[in-house]
């Protein structure tokens, strides 16, 4: 990456983190290595964030947000809403991993909580549009699928010859679900 050098830092640092995560993970990111990535001040990412609590709430918070994106783009359908929820978490390794270890960001921040809220809503704006999706356990049912099939798609545990997008891979088995 280059170096910064005007606008919106912001961006920028949180850019910078989900690359190093996707490098080295959480546990190994720092706020000086963050301000080097970014060719600023090592002042620069604790005068945005505070420390490295924060910087992951704003990750984690970005992360939520991009992924209602994703399932409110895809509509309706259950089966869209399962490939668009697989396909974030492949795409935005780092702050899927960010945002499903709560211990790593203030939980009861208000812009996650809100952002949590949307993505979780548009999952289940999906699901109620599905018939087959009956009872009280299939909220827990799809996104348990979909982000387990997730989870083992980006560690590499799934079986080989699956193909190169998760997406595709995953249809299969979502399907299995509502049928």
């Amino acid at each position: 990456m280059s170096p910064y050098h005007h606008g919106n830092l912001r961006p920028v640092l949180l850019d910078a983190a989900a690359a190093a995560i996707e490098q080295q993970g959480p546990a190994a990111l720092s706020l000086r290595d963050l301000a080097r990535r970014a060719g600023v001040s090592h002042a620069a990412p604790a005068h945005h964030f505070g420390d490295k609590t924060g910087l992951l709430t704003a990750l984690a918070t970005q992360g939520y947000e991009l992924l209602a994106d994703a399932l409110e783009a895809a509509g309706p359908d259950i089966l869209d809403t399962g490939v668009a929820y697989v396909r974030f978490a492949v795409g935005h390794r780092a702050h899927f991993e960010v945002m499903f270890q709560p211990g790593l960001y203030k939980q009861d921040d208000a812009e996650v909580t809100a952002a949590q809220t949307r993505a979780g809503r548009a999952l289940h704006t999906a699901l109620a549009a599905t018939p087959e999706a009956e009872g009280e356990h299939a909220n827990l049912a799809a996104w348990s699928i979909v982000h387990g099939f997730a989870a083992l798609w980006i560690s590499g545990a799934l079986p080989e010859g699956l193909g190169d997008d998760a997406g595709t891979a995953a249809l299969p088995v979502i399907r299995r679900l509502f049928t």
